[in-house]
């Protein structure tokens, strides 16, 4: 069963008790979004919690998640509905004896004979669901320009039914780690909502309540490397995904400090290209032995 959220204090609380921290511009635009029936633009770099935080919407308020990633050359057959030619021409083969071609034409153009995708889905929920329209710059300005209608209006025009309007509101979000510039028209329709890195206090916090079992002084020591890697000019800067997936690994392993070695024999959970494993083996791998970043405390 859905639930709305009553306050910005009352989103925020819900998110965290979702696995979501959100700091207050998050929780403030994530409101107005559910009071205003707008669409949420989440812009920023990539692995910062932009998909994540639809999937955090769709546990904190109880609504069903309908994903629609974007790639190039997506187009409305795969984003809205389609026909099902093969229901339709069998349909076809069984009725045109015994009936006029209006009858038969008018019987296959019906619901029954429609594929919805996800746009189409998730306007048409009785149950109100949280819409992601994932990495929406991949997709091109043609995607773009038919997406206006279903974000503006929340309906689809079908040619061959009319117009298919929303059952209930979804919560949409569309998130862009910015590769191309989005279209004004695609903008003025959405709130905006940038996402950032947070700063080493709040990732703390992050990777504690994702592995709250790890030792205080393996956690700050372990945000404090992924920043100075995150610091490097590498092909794909460490997520926040990958600092949680590190930190549970950790955990996993029984460490009791982050040292060269452990850095050595772990980097790969948080580094993800060969030349930039070279890298942080040499600027940070060597800090670390070196006894230069942290230190555990005593006792």
């Amino acid at each position: 069963m859905s639930a709305d959220f009553g306050s910005i204090e009352e989103t925020q609380k819900a998110l965290e008790s979702a696995g979501y921290l959100a700091g207050d511009s998050t929780a403030l635009v994530c409101f107005l979004a559910q009071e205003l029936g707008k669409p949420v633009l989440v812009e920023g770099p990539a692995g910062v919690g932009k998909t994540e935080l639809a999937k955090a919407l769709s546990r904190a308020g109880g609504r069903p998640l309908i994903r629609l990633q974007c790639y190039e050359g997506l187009d409305e057959a795969k984003a809205l509905y389609e026909w099902n030619y093969r229901k339709q021409l069998l349909r076809i083969q069984v009725e045109a004896s015994d009936a006029g071609w209006q009858e038969v034409k008018d019987d296959i153009f019906g619901e029954e004979f429609l594929l919805s995708r996800p746009l189409l889905t998730a306007i048409s929920e009785e149950q109100p669901v949280v819409l992601l329209i994932d990495e929406i710059d991949k997709a091109d300005q043609e995607f773009e320009a038919m997406l206006l209608e279903v974000l503006s209006e929340f309906q689809v025009s079908i040619p061959e039914l009319g117009v298919v309007k929303a059952r209930s509101h979804p919560l949409v979000l569309l998130t862009s780690n910015n590769s191309r510039e989005l279209t004004e028209a695609l903008k003025r329709r959405c709130l905006y909502l940038w996402l950032d890195y947070p700063d080493a206090g709040r990732e703390l916090e992050i990777v504690r309540l994702h592995a709250p079992d790890l030792q205080e002084h393996v956690a700050r020591k372990l945000v404090e490397v992924v920043h100075m890697v995150r610091d490097l000019d590498l092909k794909k800067p460490p997520s926040i995904a990958e600092s949680i997936d590190w930190a549970r690994a950790l955990l996993l392993l029984g460490a009791e400090d982050v040292d060269g070695e452990l850095l050595k024999r772990t980097m790969s959970i948080i580094v993800k290209h060969r030349t930039d494993l070279d890298l942080v083996a040499e600027r940070v791998g060597v800090k670390l032995t070196d006894g230069l970043i942290g230190s555990r405390p005593a006792g």
